[in-house]
Order: structure tokens, then sequence, then C-alpha cells
């Protein structure tokens, strides 16, 4: 009999001390897979609902007035106009690409199909912002041309493409917005937005049909520069200064303009994910230890049952070397195997609650029409999971190789004694 038929032999005549082993190693792996897979799938489901616009953007809407300034008094709306868009260009250093937004709600007609969707004015510079995507021939976004010329062209999202022209390509054909027919020059593909489906006009088309007084809706810029928490906090209460002077009301005054800064709030959430992280690897290392604990305490106590049998194989001749090399493979065997068994397990439970999860949001969107993610890709690094296994491996290992070495130094006849 070689040492693998023996090995094998031993663990199936020990199937109760075989199978705790393999518990304490599947379990160990099993809740590390576990933990890692629904953190790191829970911080990609929430990161992924920045995607749909860089990180690095800061969008502004004017608001009324709570408090008096310069005699003039509370409760006024306010409004954005040029003269605003003009001053974060000219005057925010920190800003990179800006666009004027304006935002209404219009039908959009294509023959007899006809459906009301939000059309927003923009400048050139949105794609950048909002990573609008265009596939390989879909056409274009809004350019400068457009702009100048007030060209009456459009950008439609993809669904609506698929909902008005049923399967046919939009590029090059006319749709009806409100009593204009407008050119179709690109298809934005980009599946997750914060705004829902929405069409997109040169921002000089739209003032001229939706705003002669030339006043708009919001102010959306991406940045440079600001990287914490603090410097954020400052430019945020900064820029409020600059338009309070522009727009004529208290920078104190808290309804007066509204601010949403993304890379703050992104890092206020990587700063929460930063401290779940820590949590789970610190629940995952107390897990791993105590796998190493159970697989030990085990294997000493295994091999404190054999030396008996340590003993009588001595007795026949069996070299010492021998003895202690099945202990090891068997101790290699078990962790081995239970541990792939547990990373499967693991696995299976994080793609079953992926899986759960996409299905109780398919079809749920926010008010905006947005399709929110929560759980996302739960993936593992793959060196996590071998790590662990070769720590309990070799915990196995060293627990069942120390007293099998010093049982292999008794003489045969006392190990024979053991019972």
């Amino acid at each position: 009999m070689n040492t693998l038929e023996e090995i094998l032999a031993a663990l199936k005549h020990n199937k109760l001390r075989t199978t705790m082993t393999g518990l304490s190693v599947s379990w160990g792996i099993f809740i590390l897979i576990v933990l890692l897979g629904a953190g790191n799938g829970l911080q990609n489901g929430v990161t992924s609902n920045f995607g749909n616009r860089a990180t690095n953007t800061v969008q502004m809407w004017p608001g009324q007035t709570s408090l008096p300034y310069k005699g003039l008094k509370s409760s006024r709306d306010l409004d954005f106009t040029e003269k605003e868009l003009n001053t974060v260009n000219d005057n925010v250093p920190e800003s990179d690409e800006e666009t004027g937004i304006i935002d209404k709600n219009s039908t959009i007609t294509v023959g007899s199909e006809y459906g009301s969707y939000r059309i927003k004015g923009v400048h050139p510079s949105y794609q950048k912002i909002y990573n609008l995507e265009f596939e390989p021939g879909k056409g274009r976004f809004i350019n400068n041309l457009d702009i100048e010329k007030s060209n009456k062209i459009i950008v439609l999202d993809k669904k609506i493409e698929e909902t008005l022209f049923k399967g046919k390509s939009a590029l090059g054909q006319y749709v009806q917005l409100g009593p204009i027919m407008f050119k179709v020059v690109g298809i934005n593909s980009k599946k997750e937005s914060w705004d829902g489906t929405q069409a997109y006009i040169p921002f000089s088309t739209a003032q001229s049909i939706y705003n002669p007084d030339k006043k708009f809706n919001s102010i959306a810029f991406t940045t440079q520069g600001l990287e914490s928490k603090e410097t954020n906090e400052r430019f945020n209460k900064q820029l409020k200064t600059k338009m309070s002077q522009t727009m004529m009301f208290d920078p104190e005054d808290e309804k007066a303009l509204w601010i949403n800064n993304s890379q703050e709030n992104y890092l206020q959430t990587m700063r929460i994910f930063n401290g779940i992280n820590l949590f789970v690897t610190i629940v995952g290392i107390f897990t791993l230890i105590a796998g190493i604990v159970g697989v030990s305490n085990i294997m000493l106590v295994s091999v404190k049952e054999r030396t008996r049998e340590i003993g009588i194989r001595k007795a026949i001749g069996a070299p010492p070397s021998s003895i202690l090399i099945s202990i090891v493979i068997e101790a290699i065997l078990i962790t081995a195997v239970f541990g792939y068994i547990g990373m499967m397990m693991g696995i299976g439970l994080t793609e079953l609650i992926n899986y759960t999860m996409e299905q109780s949001a398919a079809g749920q969107t926010t008010a905006g029409g947005q399709e929110m993610s929560v759980f996302k890709n739960p993936t593992v690094q793959l060196g996590y999971v071998i790590f662990s296994t070769i720590v309990l491996i070799l915990a196995g290992v060293i627990a069942g190789y120390m007293p099998a070495r010093r049982a292999t130094r008794i003489k045969p006849i006392e190990a024979m004694r053991e019972e």
C-alpha cells in the first residue's frame, strides 16, 4: 500500500475527525469570501452611481432668498443668466469645463409615435462633464458651431431611439419638438442617468425657444485640484461668496443657492467604505484565526490519537520520515480540498445575493428615472483566497508535524502503550 492509499484509508477510517477538520477550513474560507465579497459588492454598487458624471462635478441651482440684502427684501426668486456662467468661467480658477443647463419637459414626435421627455439645452462641455458615450456610427454630440448658429439639431438617448423609431436608426432623421423640426445628429448610449431618459439641444437654440429672457435652470462644471474634504468645503464657501456678489444675496443665506459637489460626496462615501473595509478585514482576520485554531486543535488531537499507530508502524520497520510525510500530506489534502469547497460556497452565495439584488432592483427607478445600484459585482481578489488557504494549510501542517515529530522519537514499545 503506497502513501496516498494509506492516507485515504486513514481519512475514511476517521470520518468524524476528517469532517471536523474540513469544516473548520471550509467555514473560515466561506466567511472570508462572503465578507470580502459583500463589502466589495456594496462599494461597487454605490460608487457606480457616480459613474454617470465626473466625480469632480459641481452643479448649482438658484433658489429663493431667505435674508434681506443691501436694501433688497427676502423671498426673492433668483435666476441664472449669462453673467453667472461668466463668473464661473472667469472668477473660479478651480473650474475646468462649464455648461449652462436649460431643463424642460416636451413632447417628441416621430410620425405617429410620440412621448414626453426631458429636453436639455446645453453646451458642448456637457458631454465630458456627464460622460455621455457615442458608439461607432452613432453620431456626435453638440459642438461649438451648433451653439454659434443656434442649429436645430438634437441628440437622443438610446432609449428614445428604441421607443420612437422601433428598432430603426434615428441618425440623420427628423423629429418634431413641439412645433419645430430637429435633425438627429447623435445617439447617447450611456445607460445610467440621474435624470432619466432625455434629449439634448444646443444651449443657444434652447434659449431662443424656451427662455427669451435668457434665464436658465442650472450651471454645471468640473473642478481640478480639490482632493480633500477640507479643500472642497473651503471651495464651496468661496464659490457661494463669489456667486452672491453677482446675484445679490447674503453669503450666509442657505436657501439662495444650492450647490451639489460630487467630489465632496464621493470623498465622504469613500471614507465610509474605508471604515467598512477595515471592519470587514478585522472580522475576516479573526475568522481566519478561528479557523487556524480549529484546524490546529483537531490536528493535535488527531496525532495524539495516532501515537499508538505510529508506534506500530515503527515496530514493523516504517521509517520516521514516511510517517511524518503521510501526516503532512494528510493535512495538506484536507485543508486544500475543504478550502476549495468553502471558496465555491462563498462565491456561490455572493453571486446569489448579487442576482437577488439585481432582480429586486430591475425596473425600479428614482423620481428622476435612474436605476440605482446598491450591490454590484461582488468580486474577491484571488490572492486573498489563496493566501488564506495557504495559511490554513500551514497551520494544519505545523499543528500535525510538531506532535508527530515528537511521537516518532518515542520508542515503539512506549508508543504502543498509548491509548
